[in-house]
């Protein structure tokens, strides 16, 4: 890219590929937790959508704004648990419950704006999606901190060894004792508390909820994860890896967006990468085995 693209190695367009990738960064944390638990998460996008129009409606309504920050997290938590509880309580599939959740999500998002983009975000708010700190975007120091924070609770910490115990073998974590309902519960939460702040995030950027946010979101966090070395079925994943998997997307996105490349190109080169990166992933696993 630095050779295709001129000025791609610019300081400026380097914070911008981690300005561009802070949102789908952050989904991807989440998308690593549920992914190494053994589950799949396809709701994330339209989760991002409720959190910011929750987020914007108790702004409105006159909520102080950290009560309305508050609002969207409770939204976005709130239904990654039903998401969780849904899955652990029916047998139901993952798959299934959360691509019914990415309707709902979108159809809830859109009946509270009453299909309109809420404007008019209070400057606190404003702030996180478009203020600066030494130089570098506030978006960009929460998706770090994301990540760093993720990486440790996974590789650091009892929740991340059981999160990665009941991805390699459900069966073989209940027997040593962990709380396999109680854990797919709060993986689900805190995929929708992290598709919140994206939510935010995305909302302050541009001062306004739209309930059409996040669109495909979730097939790119998925994407990130898998890039990033994450297995689709469950028992191995790093967070740092997917903040890779990110980056390498936002990379080939901006750099195709300098050599003015049309965007359904960039479209087809995404779905190909994430066949490639599974693929690559399946071949590594038959070694090892």
């Amino acid at each position: 890219m630095a050779l295709l693209a001129p000025g791609f190695l610019s300081l400026g367009n380097l914070l911008n590929i981690l300005l561009a990738t802070s949102v789908i960064g952050v989904l991807a944390v989440g998308m690593t937790f549920v992914l190494t638990g053994g589950g799949l998460d396809l709701s994330v996008g339209s989760l991002m959508a409720v959190a910011g129009v929750a987020m914007a409606l108790g702004s409105e309504a006159g909520l102080p704004w950290p009560l309305a920050l508050a609002l969207g997290f409770l939204a976005g938590g709130l239904l990654g648990l039903l998401n969780g509880l849904v899955v652990v309580r029916s047998g139901i599939p993952p798959f299934i419950v959360t691509l019914g959740m990415l309707s709902a999500g979108r159809g809830l998002a859109l009946l509270l704006s009453e299909g309109r983009p809420i404007y008019g975000l209070p400057e606190a708010i404003l702030y996180l999606g478009q203020g600066r700190l030494w130089g570098v975007p506030v978006p960009v120091w929460l998706f770090l901190g994301a990540v760093l924070l993720g990486q440790f609770v996974l590789s650091m910490t009892r929740f991340g060894y059981h999160t990665l115990a009941l991805g390699d073998n459900e069966v073989a974590a209940r027997v040593a004792g962990v709380g396999v309902v109680g854990l797919k519960l709060q993986l689900y939460a805190l995929s929708g508390v992290l598709a919140a702040l994206g939510g935010i995030l995305f909302a302050a950027r541009v001062n306004a909820a739209d309930p059409t946010a996040g669109v495909g979101y979730e097939l790119l966090a998925i994407t990130a994860a898998v890039i990033g070395g994450t297995d689709l079925f469950g028992g191995r994943g790093t967070v740092v890896g997917s903040f890779v998997g990110a980056l390498v997307m936002g990379i080939l996105q901006n750099g195709l967006n300098l050599m003015a490349v049309p965007p359904f190109y960039q479209q087809l080169a995404i779905g190909v990468i994430l066949v490639a990166a599974v693929w690559v992933d399946r071949l590594r696993a038959r070694r090892r085995t």
